[in-house]
């Protein structure tokens, strides 16, 4: 379904009736996540052979490895692992991921896929896990910025409010991330504090050595040791030519209108779930919707989250 218009119109965007068609039933779906994990034919995922034996008579393996002497399907190895949902409803969970900008809540997809809330919560944490990947360098020019995600405090209790001292983002949760203008890829993850020693060492894991680095006028950014440029927003001063973060406050912008519209609360615990889940959408979001589909599923080689220690 192309589109024209404004924003992404260049990318070929897929219906929901669309995905529909594609995924009418497990087997469609199988074959689809077969097909991008194993495009040469499946591999055992523990040994890593294609001596591989098909088409079993084990009720949820289809695939038994020779040398390892132990059945398989596609979903062992992956976030899927262990999951008695139906590769469908696996798929048309990608979708909804992916093609919801604020993202889409555990009671809509508990409706959408007729699972349980909980059944739905955990899905869509294991699909949080497959967003998250490792970036390299960035090689500039780097915007790096900080945010800090919680309640207002006019809306909390008397109770809550009194065991709360101090001004500003006092009871919030920090979040510190960077966008490479060259890429338009963005890393972003949650931090206990955003002491210059925190943030300083942020930009070192993401900024190459050469690159140019733009931040606000925040203290803990002096004597950052790259070729460094700041914007004054303690003076109201936003862009100075080529100097601003408004790239990375884009981010921010997304994820607390999901804060407030989509889930309303993200507590401490999963909040960097959350943050991986909006930073990888970002970096997809150039890509034909089929294509970020594909990425998605690469994404959950090699990951798990068991239930327990979700909750643990």
């Amino acid at each position: 379904m192309a589109q024209s218009g404004p924003g992404k119109h260049f990318r070929r965007g897929v219906s929901l009736m669309e995905i529909m068609r594609r995924f009418p039933d497990d087997k469609a779906a199988h074959d689809y996540f077969a097909s991008i994990r194993w495009p040469e034919g499946p591999r055992c995922p523990r040994c890593g052979t294609d001596n591989v034996q098909s088409g079993t008579t084990h009720k949820t393996m289809p695939y038994r490895c020779r040398p390892c002497r132990r059945f398989f399907s596609v979903k062992t190895g992956t976030v899927m692992e262990s999951s008695n949902l139906g590769c469908q409803a696996w798929a048309v969970a990608c979708f909804l991921m992916l093609t919801s900008l604020k993202s889409v809540s555990s009671m809509k997809l508990h409706r959408d896929l007729n699972v349980t809330q909980r059944t739905a919560w955990h899905l869509a944490h294991r699909l949080r896990v497959a967003f998250a990947e490792e970036k390299g360098l960035f090689s500039g020019p780097v915007e790096v910025d900080e945010t800090y995600v919680g309640g207002r405090r006019r809306n909390m209790s008397n109770t809550r409010r009194r065991e709360l001292s101090g001004r500003g983002p006092v009871g919030k949760t920090a979040v510190v991330g960077a966008k490479d203008r060259a890429t338009r890829q963005v890393a972003a993850r949650v931090v206990e504090r955003t002491d210059a020693r925190t943030l300083h060492g942020f930009v070192e894991a993401h900024a190459d050595p050469e690159a140019t680095v733009y931040t606000d006028d925040a203290t803990a950014y002096q004597s950052l040791p790259f070729d460094h440029a700041t914007v004054k927003h303690s003076l109201s001063e936003y862009v100075k030519g080529d100097v601003h973060t408004n790239g990375i406050e884009s981010l921010w912008s997304m994820l607390k209108r999901a804060h407030k519209g989509t889930f309303h609360r993200l507590s401490p615990k999963h909040l960097d779930a959350y943050v991986q889940e909006f930073a990888g959408r970002h970096n997809l979001r150039d890509r034909d919707t089929l294509d970020q589909l594909a990425a998605l599923v690469v994404g959950m080689e090699g990951k798990r989250l068991r239930y327990a220690d979700l909750i643990a």
